[in-house]
């Protein structure tokens, strides 16, 4: 079964397994009493070389594909549009947050006037408004921050697996059997060589054009 973008977990988890194997303490073998006489040992099996599979193993940042300037064109532009589309909540959230640091600002200059009374009923009503607007900005804030996510899945879960399948592709074509998400997996050292980032966004950017028709899905 082929899937995509899930090679860098698998590849985890066979780290591991091997690791813990390798680290297991050996067993102490217990101590066997003299032999009266020698004994004949039999001789140790022939170990045949085991075949070794040649394999081409790739690396990639899907990190750098949501770069502006230098990452995959189609993902960015649908990025911009969503963006776009939550402009206006995002505004909201905005204002209503200067709104806050206001009646903040205005609280605290009350509670520290000096020479005259402090207005404890408008000190009040601020300071109501003040939680009331606290209130709204954490409801509003769910509620805009639900709708992004519901809106991203559905705009780059049919994207996401465009480009699990363009990757495929690019394997196969360029006669890679494992390609890893440097991005996603702890790497120590890693040649220059097998990096195949720009090399993929390139041939992506060439094959998926971005036009004033490529909208995200409603």
């Amino acid at each position: 079964m082929t899937r995509y973008l899930l090679w860098p977990a698998l590849l985890l988890i066979a780290l591991v397994s091997s690791s813990a194997f390798a680290q297991r303490p050996a067993t102490t073998t217990p101590t066997r009493p003299a032999a009266t006489s020698p004994t004949t040992q039999p001789a140790p099996a022939t170990q045949t070389a085991a075949a070794i599979p040649t394999s081409k193993l790739a690396l990639i940042y899907t990190d750098a594909f949501a770069d502006p300037k230098q990452g995959l064109l189609k993902l960015n532009n649908m990025l911009t549009k969503l963006n776009a589309e939550f402009q206006k909540p995002k505004d909201e959230l905005t204002a209503m947050a200067n709104r806050q640091q206001q009646l903040d600002d205005e609280i605290k200059k009350l509670q520290q006037a000096t020479g005259a009374p402090i207005d404890q009923k408008s000190l009040q009503a601020k300071i109501s408004q003040l939680e009331q607007l606290k209130v709204d900005i954490q409801r509003k804030n769910e509620d805009a921050t639900a709708a992004f996510n519901r809106r991203k899945q559905e705009v780059f879960g049919p994207l996401q697996e465009e480009i699990g399948r363009a990757i495929e592709a690019f394997a196969k074509a360029h006669g890679i059997n494992v390609i890893v998400d440097g991005a996603q997996v702890p790497l120590l050292y890693a040649a220059d060589s097998i990096d195949v980032t720009k090399a993929f966004i390139t041939e992506f950017n060439s094959k998926n054009p971005v036009t004033a028709s490529t909208t995200p899905p409603e």
